[in-house]
């Protein structure tokens, strides 16, 4: 890292000629981090970066790191490719909310959403969240008496789940009820008025 001014300055003009991405403090790559600077503002400001030159400098660094990778990640994506990939988004749509999980990832839960981190619940639906942790009491209540000991545990862990989203759920409507509605300001309240004097002699 350049310690003195003038290193800095002269080290921050060459990255921009040699198409090094400016970065950031967090960016080990970038001249900004080199220079020691905290802004990635202070770097660009060591050189006349204008915006073609700014976007040519990240064009270069992008066909940099495409050149390292295979080609084949670049292939045009077949019909079949493109099908699964939207069906992916299509049947993310469940009951009681929305699936988060990846696309191509297995449904590690075998499709038991209230147990699933990645459910995400509709407020909506708030009602058949109740009705599935009702329905789970009365089954680990059966479950019990009739002493099938493994059939108790798996429904207390989705029991568990379905309350964990439930709290979610209440979570999110309490945030939507605090929210403050600013509204939009009338014309006179963002508007400077000035009343021009009068000139002297006149009432």
């Amino acid at each position: 890292m350049a310690r003195d001014h003038a290193g800095r300055g002269c080290g921050a003009a060459a990255a921009n000629l040699a198409a090094v991405p400016p970065g950031g403090a967090g960016d080990p790559g970038g001249s900004a981090q080199g220079c020691g600077h905290k802004s990635i503002d202070t770097t660009i400001g060591y050189k006349a970066v204008y915006p073609a030159e700014a976007i040519e400098a990240h064009r270069a660094f992008i066909g940099r790191r495409r050149a390292t990778r295979p080609s084949e990640e670049y292939r045009t994506p077949t019909e079949e490719e493109w099908d699964a990939f939207l069906a992916h988004f299509e049947k993310r749509k469940v009951s009681v909310g929305t699936c988060a999980r990846a696309f191509s990832s297995p449904c590690v839960h075998e499709h038991a959403c209230v147990r699933c981190s990645l459910l995400r619940p509709d407020p909506a639906q708030r009602g058949r969240l109740e009705e599935i942790r009702d329905n789970l009491h009365d089954r680990i209540a059966e479950a019990e008496r009739e002493g099938w000991l493994g059939e108790t545990e798996g429904l207390k862990v989705s029991l568990a789940g379905t309350e964990d989203k439930l709290a979610q759920v209440d979570a999110a409507l309490q945030r939507q009820e605090q929210a403050v509605h600013l509204g939009m300001p009338a014309f006179p309240d963002i508007a400077g008025r000035s009343v021009p004097r009068a000139p002297e002699g006149i009432q």
